[in-house]
């Protein structure tokens, strides 16, 4: 299987740039659609989906103030204490984005359960996104997809994957992801 590194996109960019000041407070996973985009499949979205470790009120606070002076706004709010009360510490994610601008946006959310901590800690780079960004992994991706989401575009997303990773997937882990997704998330 060809296994070429894709050219840059601007929701590449954005996604380098807004881990670039993320790394510095927390340690990130990024998770969902933007995995299988980043692998070449061909589809759109305007936003990337990031979990960050649970993290206290002070350091988010400076964690969003760092963000802030690198060109990035929340839509939800200016005020990062807001942010954090009526949003991430009640499991709410919230989107960032360029200040000025629409799009693309991050949707940001703390770690809830013990899978994103999961998520978090077997977090890995991939190189054949040619991406120097934590993702989740693929193992992780595809139970999520094939066991919780199930849109088609996500069913579509995890056969992608499947594909791409044939030769290295292990179901193992898939089928256990799946049994603490039911567990934790649909019980």
């Amino acid at each position: 299987m060809n296994r070429e590194v894709k050219e840059r996109t601007i929701l590449d960019a954005f996604a380098e740039d807004f881990v670039e000041v993320i790394e510095k407070h927390a340690k990130y996973v990024i998770v969902s659609g933007f995995v299988a985009i980043a692998h070449g499949r061909s589809r759109g979205t305007e936003d990337v989906d990031m979990i960050i470790e649970r993290i206290k009120k002070d350091a988010f606070i400076k964690m969003h103030n760092d963000l802030l002076v690198a060109g990035f706004e929340c839509i939800q709010s200016e005020d990062s204490e807001v942010i954090y009360d009526d949003y991430l510490k009640d499991k709410t994610s919230v989107r960032y984005v360029r200040t000025g601008h629409f799009i693309p946006e991050m949707e940001l959310k703390l770690a809830k359960d013990e899978l994103d901590d999961y998520q978090i800690k077997t977090r890995k780079k991939l190189p054949l996104t040619g991406l120097d960004l934590y993702f989740s992994s693929i193992e992780m991706n595809v139970a999520f997809k094939e066991e919780l989401l199930k849109s088609e575009k996500d069913m579509d997303d995890a056969k992608h994957l499947r594909i791409i990773y044939s030769d290295v997937l292990d179901e193992n882990e898939i089928t256990k992801i799946k049994a603490d997704i039911r567990m934790l998330r649909l019980s």
